[in-house]
């Protein structure tokens, strides 16, 4: 008899499936992804707030991954004041912007900080290091998306509007990270030959990275001429630092995962693995194209 302990026999473990070069099941992924870009549209189509609930729920959902994957080291954040700083964050970021943001990540910090004393000693710095670490990992990142599209109009209202800044903002921050990650796995599965960080990640290739590179560009000048009535330039701008930010998002999240010994983050999302594993990318990416967006775009 297996002890919950003790290792599964051979017998009873089922053995991982293969699925070739491309590293995951495809019609999981597809349709995982389906759905959660159905619900991002749908949520800035009916009512663009209730798009700022779904990023509060990502939030939640990420740092409880994180807090899953820490604890595989022993480290123990505390979920509660994560949960609530990071959704308290969100929502100022969105209502009262940049500084607001600053001071709800400050405030939590310390909060956190202070929660933490309740354990004494032991401990006590890898645990707040690790929370503070999960805090501008994720909340902080996260709230870019809320200044993002607080770059519209703040006021609760129905229907897609594409004359609304920061709706049009949001779809520009999607479409150019997610043109980076399909590109990348493309000309990866097709080309890929010659590893960029075979120790860190073995499949991520540089002919991926060129792919995501040609994605991103013609995707960022497309988006930005036509969508955003921008620059051209800036569509080339945007295009090069996303690829670069969205690379290193994914490079970090995989020396995460390696150092903390495991796979995926979660099983959340069938074919994805868990949320984390779907959004290193976009909180890479996040703060600097609300940058270029903001000072040279809207």
């Amino acid at each position: 008899m297996t002890t919950p302990d003790s290792p599964a026999s051979p017998a009873s473990t089922p053995a991982p499936k293969d699925h070739g070069r491309a590293g995951r099941d495809l019609p999981a992924a597809i349709g995982s992804a389906v759905v959660l870009v159905g619900a991002i549209l749908l949520s800035l189509f009916f009512w663009k707030t209730a798009f700022m609930a779904i990023v509060a729920v990502a939030v939640v959902v990420a740092i409880w991954e994180l807090h899953r994957g820490l604890s595989a080291k022993d480290i123990d954040i505390p979920e509660q004041p994560l949960m609530l700083g990071g959704a308290v964050m969100v929502v100022v970021a969105y209502v009262w912007g940049a500084p607001a943001l600053v001071t709800a990540t400050a405030v939590t910090a310390l909060v956190i900080m202070l929660w933490l004393l309740r354990r004494g000693v032991e401990g006590y710095v890898k645990n707040a290091t690790a929370s503070v670490f999960t805090l501008v990992y994720v909340p902080f990142l996260g709230s870019f998306v809320a200044l993002l599209l607080a770059e519209g109009s703040r006021l609760p209202g129905f229907g897609l509007d594409l004359g609304d800044d920061g709706v049009r903002g949001i779809i520009t921050f999607i479409a150019i990270t997610v043109a980076s990650d399909t590109g990348g796995y493309v000309a990866g599965v097709l080309f890929g030959k010659h590893p960029m960080a075979p120790v860190i990640s073995p499949k991520k290739s540089w002919e991926g990275f060129a792919g995501s590179a040609v994605a991103c560009v013609a995707v960022g000048v497309w988006l930005v001429s036509a969508f955003l009535d921008g620059d051209w330039w800036v569509g080339v701008l945007l295009g090069l630092i996303t690829v670069v930010m969205a690379t290193l998002g994914d490079l970090c999240e995989s020396v995460i995962k390696r150092d903390l010994g495991i796979k995926d983050m979660s099983q959340v999302i069938p074919g994805h693995g868990g949320l984390m594993d779907r959004l290193d990318s976009l909180l890479a990416t996040i703060a600097p194209i609300w940058l270029v967006l903001h000072y040279l775009v809207f």
